[in-house]
C-alpha cells in the first residue's frame, strides 16, 4: 500500500486547477490534502473539500488573508516548506505557483502536476507589472526584487521533483525553458458530460471569461463594436466589467456573472465561441465544443491543442494570429465565409477526448508506471506515521 499526500496552493475559488485536485482526490480517496490557504466558505460549499478536510499553513491565520492571500506570495515559499510530509510514500503537488516546492526525502516519490510555472515571476513578469501599474517607482523596484528571489527559489526547488506532468504541450515547453526538465503531458479533466450537443445555432456569438486584463475580453468587445451587424453576448464578471459595459456597442450584450445553466444554454445556441486569451490549456473552448459550437481563438497556448483548425479534417474552429481588433474581425469574417465547414458533431467528438474519465485513466496509469519504475525507492521508504491515512489505490 502507498501512502499519499496531495498538495495544492490555495482554495479560493473552483477553477481548472481545483478540478484537477478534485479528480486526484477521487483517484486517492484516503490521501491527505494540504494547501497553503483554504477559504472556509469555499471548503464549506465544496463536498470533496468539506468531507476530506485540509491541512493548511501559517498563511491561513494572517490578517485579511481571505481578501489579500495573493499579497502574501513572498511568504508562500517559506509556508509550503513547513508542511511535514515525511510520512508519505507518494507526494503529488498541483502547482501553478509554489506547491512543487514542498520538501521531500530521497525515499519519497514526488510527482508535480504543473498548470504553469509561476507566470508573473517568469516570462509574464513584464505584463504583470504593467497590468498592476508597477512599471516604475519604489513599489516597482520592490516587486522586481521579490520576483527575482521567487525565480531563484522556484528554479532551485525543481530539483526536488522526481517527475513533472504538464497540462499541455505548451506548458511542457515552459517547464523545459524554466527548469531545464522534461515533462509528460496529461490534459486536465473537462466535465464534457455536463454539456450536451445542440446542432441548431442562432445568430449570435458568445464570449465568456473572468474580466481581467490577460483574458482580453475588452479586445473582443471592441472588435464586435466595430462590426455593428454582428451580435455578441458576453458572460463573466471581474474588475473590468464596468469599463467593458461602457465601451460596448448596442450590438454587444454584457450579462455579467451568470449561473452555469445560463452559460451552458448560450454555449449551445451560439454560432461560435470567441476566445482571445493565451491560456495554459483553456477549459472553456473545450466546453463550447462539447455543445457542438466551434471556436474562434487566439492562436497561442493551449488552444492550439484543443481546437482542430480549418485545413484539418473535421475542423472545430479557426485562429487569429494577433491580439488586435483587425485580427479578430478578419477571423469573424473568415468564419462566416466558411461556416458550413464546421460540424457540431465534429466539435462534440473533439471535446470528448478531454473528458474526466480520460484524465483519471491516464493519471492512474502514469502513477502506476512511476511507482513501478521507482519500486526500489518505495521499498526503502520508512513506515508512514500512524496519523497519515493510506491511499485506497494499491499499486503493488
Amino acid at each position: 500500500m502507498t501512502s499519499v499526500a496531495i498538495v495544492h496552493e490555495w482554495f479560493s475559488k473552483l477553477a481548472g486547477s481545483e478540478k484537477v485536485v478534485e479528480q486526484l482526490c477521487h483517484l486517492f480517496p484516503q490521501a491527505d490534502l494540504y494547501a497553503i490557504y483554504a477559504d472556509p466558505e469555499v471548503v464549506k460549499n465544496t463536498p470533496y473539500l468539506r468531507e476530506r478536510g485540509i491541512k493548511t499553513t501559517f498563511v491561513q491565520k494572517l490578517p485579511l488573508v481571505a481578501r489579500y492571500y495573493r499579497s502574501y506570495l513572498p511568504l508562500m515559499p517559506l509556508a509550503v516548506e513547513q508542511l511535514d510530509l515525511r510520512g508519505y510514500d507518494l507526494v503529488i503537488s498541483s502547482s501553478h505557483a509554489v506547491s512543487k516546492g514542498v520538501l521531500t526525502g530521497p525515499n519519497q516519490l514526488h510527482i508535480s502536476y504543473v498548470h504553469t510555472p509561476i507566470r508573473y515571476a517568469w516570462d509574464l513578469q513584464h505584463q504583470y507589472l504593467q497590468e498592476s501599474k508597477l512599471n516604475s517607482g519604489p513599489k516597482s523596484m520592490l516587486a522586481r526584487w521579490l520576483l527575482h528571489h521567487v525565480r531563484i527559489w522556484d528554479y532551485r526547488t525543481a530539483a526536488g521533483v522526481d517527475h513533472f506532468v504538464a497540462n499541455s504541450r505548451f506548458i511542457a515547453r515552459r517547464i523545459k525553458k524554466v527548469y531545464g526538465r522534461e515533462s509528460d503531458v496529461i490534459y486536465p479533466p473537462v466535465d464534457v458530460s455536463a454539456f450536451t450537443l445542440k446542432e441548431d445555432k442562432e445568430d449570435f456569438y458568445i464570449a465568456a471569461s473572468r474580466m481581467v486584463p490577460y483574458k482580453k475580453m475588452s479586445l473582443i468587445i471592441d472588435a464586435f463594436t466595430s462590426m455593428p451587424d454582428k451580435k455578441l453576448v458576453v458572460i463573466g464578471d471581474g474588475p473590468e466589467l464596468s469599463d467593458n459595459r461602457a465601451r460596448a456597442g448596442s450590438n454587444v450584450t454584457i450579462l455579467g456573472y451568470q449561473p452555469f445553466d445560463v452559460l451552458r444554454d448560450h454555449f449551445q445556441r451560439a454560432k461560435a465561441f470567441v476566445f482571445a486569451a493565451e491560456e495554459d490549456f483553456g477549459i472553456m473552448p473545450v466546453e463550447a465544443q462539447a455543445c457542438g459550437t466551434p471556436v474562434i481563438a487566439f492562436g497561442r497556448g493551449g488552444a492550439l491543442e484543443t481546437i482542430r483548425p480549418l485545413g484539418k479534417e473535421q475542423p472545430t474552429g479557426l485562429f487569429f494570429d494577433e491580439q488586435e481588433i483587425y485580427a479578430v474581425t478578419q477571423a469573424i469574417e473568415q468564419f462566416e465565409g466558411e461556416q458550413t465547414a464546421f460540424s457540431p458533431q465534429a466539435c462534440r467528438t473533439n471535446a470528448l477526448q478531454f473528458s474526466t474519465a480520460r484524465f483519471r485513466n491516464e493519471f492512474q496509469s502514469y502513477i502506476k508506471n512511476c511507482i513501478t519504475g521507482d519500486h526500489d525507492l518505495l521499498c526503502e521508504t520508512a513506515t508512514p506515521s500512524p496519523t497519515h491515512e493510506t491511499a485506497a489505490m494499491n499499486f503493488s
